[in-house]
């Protein structure tokens, strides 16, 4: 028996007993007075089994079978491991046929001691800001970093944007790492798709904004700001504003987004079996529809603010990285170790000394734009230092060059050095001291000669043998 049912039996012993009165009864337990008539009838009958409920220890009728339960906990150790409660829920309907309630699959998973992978933590207290409230007025970018192909492969980058009135992801790319490449791919699938949003809200990331305070340029002194980034450029060309948020909370939408893709999408990847980024993005926009079926809300507004793009804009221009040259007297461009060979045309003979636009397009093709036309290139010859380079390198193929030792792992015999050889270490006047070094000058006996030696000819022995005598 519980504690209730304890004290409604103590109370009713009494009123048996003669010491307290139904009434008084009624109050202590808080019932009514029929309700304690009918307690007490059912005591002087049954005893204490009247006062437990019937249902007590039986198994409700419409309690889930214990197969099925079996077969949850199953699921979610092993196919479904790391989705979360209504995840599950979701992909047991969809894919085992298993109808349950988001609550059903919560108790099971607790009694089989499975916590959500969802952990809970203390958060900063930050106001929620107000969805714009017509879809295309503001898009929020960013990327996460993760092992979006499981912990056994290497992490990598899932670039997203997500409009903010309506909380769809509209756009989505893997990339290796976070570069402006993947930013130009994600933009251009937005603007083909939907068209130009009003403004773009980003983190305060070097792609976004030149970050590093040094000193301006003539020409950005003279503009009154600092060049852009290449992908600044891109929104300035597409007439997009640019919003950047000073904490990783004032854009919490897109935030939140890639939590829900680290929980679903993960485990979506793992069952299609994907493990290559051509795969994944390949997979993305089907998973993509799902998703914002799910959990994409209607906007306040009816209507959109996204601008159709101009059909004469040329996209691959627009989307390209663009930097200023200026051309050779040899009607030549350099970019890096390339160089294209500006070929004449009838507008103009020669472009030595212009300024043009060099234009890296996403595919890695080069283009040359001067004053809005595209110039006809090729491919420029080598320059004679980078033919001798090529020279000495030898090629399996190539049976007029001879193979360097390097080349093939053969040394050949060295040659006999005519150079002395070099002193020893020991003995070098570098690593001698001051005083080893000055040595005592040999000093010459000296002979004392008479004149009467000299004149009858009987020098000393070391004498004669360096002055011998003449005839």
């Amino acid at each position: 028996m519980r504690q209730r049912e304890q004290k409604r039996m103590w109370v009713l012993n009494r009123v048996r007993e003669g010491k307290l009165v139904a009434g008084k009864a009624a109050e202590i337990l808080e019932l009514s007075l029929r309700q304690i008539r009918r307690l007490l009838a059912g005591y002087r009958k049954r005893g204490a089994a009247a006062l437990v409920h019937g249902n007590r220890g039986r198994q409700p009728k419409h309690r889930t079978k214990e197969r099925i339960r079996r077969n949850v906990v199953r699921l979610a150790k092993t196919i479904y491991d790391g989705a979360n409660q209504q995840h599950l829920t979701e992909l047991l309907s969809e894919r085992e046929g298993i109808s349950l309630s988001r609550s059903t699959v919560r108790r099971i998973l607790e009694a089989a001691g499975i916590d959500s992978p969802k952990k809970k933590r203390r958060r900063r207290h930050h106001r929620r800001r107000e969805r714009r409230p017509q879809e295309g007025m503001l898009v929020q970018i960013d990327g996460s970093k993760h092992h979006w192909f499981g912990s056994e492969h290497p992490a990598t980058v899932l670039i997203t944007a997500e409009d903010d009135a309506t909380g769809k992801v509209i756009g989505a790319v893997f990339r290796q790492q976070e570069d402006a490449h993947g930013y130009f791919l994600l933009m251009r699938q937005v603007v083909t798709a939907y068209g130009c949003p009003l403004q773009v809200y980003h983190d305060q990331h070097g792609i976004f904004q030149v970050n590093l305070k040094k000193a301006l340029t003539l020409e950005e002194q003279l503009s009154g700001e600092p060049d852009p980034t290449q992908f600044g450029r891109l929104l300035k060309d597409l007439g997009i504003g640019s919003i950047a948020a000073s904490t990783p909370q004032a854009k919490g939408r897109v935030e939140r987004v890639f939590g829900t893709f680290q929980d679903r999408l993960v485990l979506e990847l793992k069952l299609a079996g994907v493990t290559s980024l051509v795969e994944a993005n390949q997979f993305l926009p089907a998973y993509l529809r799902r998703h914002n079926r799910r959990f994409a809300v209607p906007a306040t507004q009816p209507g959109t603010a996204y601008q159709p793009l101009s059909p004469d804009r040329h996209l691959e221009g627009i989307f390209s990285f663009q930097y200023r040259r200026s051309v050779g007297q040899d009607n030549t461009v350099r970019f890096f170790s390339d160089r294209l060979q500006i070929l004449p045309d009838s507008s103009q003979h020669s472009y030595a000394g212009a300024r043009v636009q060099l234009q890296q397009r996403l595919d890695g093709s080069l283009a040359v734009i001067h004053r809005g036309r595209c110039l006809l290139t090729i491919p420029a010859p080598p320059e004679a230092p980078v033919l001798r380079s090529k020279d000495k390198r030898w090629r399996p193929n190539d049976t007029t060059a001879e193979p360097s030792p390097r080349s093939t792992g053969q040394l050949k015999d060295p040659k006999p050095s005519t150079s002395p050889l070099p002193k020893s270490t020991t003995t070098h006047p570098w690593r001698r001291s001051y005083k080893t070094m000055k040595t005592p000058k040999p000093t010459r006996r000296s002979t004392i000669v008479s004149l009467a030696d000299i004149v009858t000819g009987r020098l000393p022995d070391e004498i004669n043998a360096d002055f011998p005598p003449t005839s």
